[in-house]
């Protein structure tokens, strides 16, 4: 089996089973929510630990906003704390789409001045 970066791996073990309706994903991953904040207002990184995940290939960096928006970046594994970029990311989502009255949620973001000024962001921090 082959990964990213052509690595040989072993087969891994035998995946995983579902237990008490918690989804199991590939890799063994455990898909699972906290019911027990829904529908309370947090800040973004309030209420999750998770806010990066690191292989020899590649780091994984995860926002989610308080009205349930993910921002996923992937990056090379030794890039540092994205934390602030996320948020910022997010800050220009709410200024380009969620304040754009014909930007119907939930349909791919179709908007000049958010793709520019993300476009301008990423290749200021890289």
């Amino acid at each position: 089996m082959q990964f990213f970066g052509g690595s040989d791996v072993s087969p891994s073990p035998p995946a995983p089973t579902a237990e008490r309706g918690v989804p199991v994903l590939p890799g063994g991953l455990r898909l699972a929510a906290d019911r027990g904040n829904l529908g309370v207002l947090q800040l973004p990184g309030q209420g999750c630990s998770f806010h990066s995940f690191r292989t020899n290939t590649y780091k994984l960096s995860f926002l989610e906003s308080p009205s349930g928006i993910n921002i996923i970046l992937v990056t090379h594994p030794r890039t540092g704390d994205l934390r602030e970029a996320l948020k910022y990311i997010y800050s220009l989502y709410v200024e380009y789409v969620a304040k754009n009255p014909l930007y119907d949620p939930g349909t791919p973001i179709r908007c000049d001045l958010f793709n520019t000024n993300l476009d301008q962001y990423v290749r200021s921090i890289s």
